[in-house]
């Protein structure tokens, strides 16, 4: 496809993702002095957090998968096998997240994205606030963004 001068393609192709992401990284950069102090800090990158449970026999029960980054948790995902819900684990496992990136990597927000069929309720709960819906993302669904202060 031709759009005036320039050539419009849709493809795949990992040099020019980053390439792009480069840039736009420096675009932010250069734009947000909050970005812009960032770099070169630990801060700058993201990393990972993961929690896992295993119960009595060693099998595996559930477990966290997010990031830190800029003093924020990201929850990425959450889950406890069917056998082991109502007994507290995603509370421990969701807990243990927290207190690892509020005391050892100095984060003071927690956020995550959830479904309204998974855990919207669960995590208010746990003291998380919504602050987006996005109804039909996908369609049927509705998407909810939550943070909360880790203090």
């Amino acid at each position: 496809m031709v759009c005036r001068m320039f050539r419009i393609e849709a493809e795949v192709d990992k040099a020019r993702h980053d390439l792009l992401r480069s840039r736009l990284r420096d675009a932010n950069t250069a734009a947000s002095p909050v970005l812009a102090a960032l770099r070169g800090t630990p801060g700058e990158r993201e990393r990972p957090l993961h929690v896992w449970a295993s119960d009595e026999t060693g099998d595996f029960a559930g477990g966290l998968v997010g990031h830190t980054w800029a003093t924020w948790l990201h929850v990425t995902y959450l889950w406890v096998d069917a056998r082991h819900r109502g007994a507290g684990l995603g509370s421990h496992l969701l807990g243990e997240a927290e207190r690892i990136a509020r005391a050892d990597r100095g984060c003071r927000g927690a956020r995550l994205e959830t479904w309204d069929f998974q855990a919207p309720d669960f995590y208010r709960r746990q003291g998380y606030e919504v602050v987006c819906v996005i109804p039909g993302y996908p369609p049927g669904i509705t998407e909810y963004t939550l943070t909360k202060k880790l203090s």
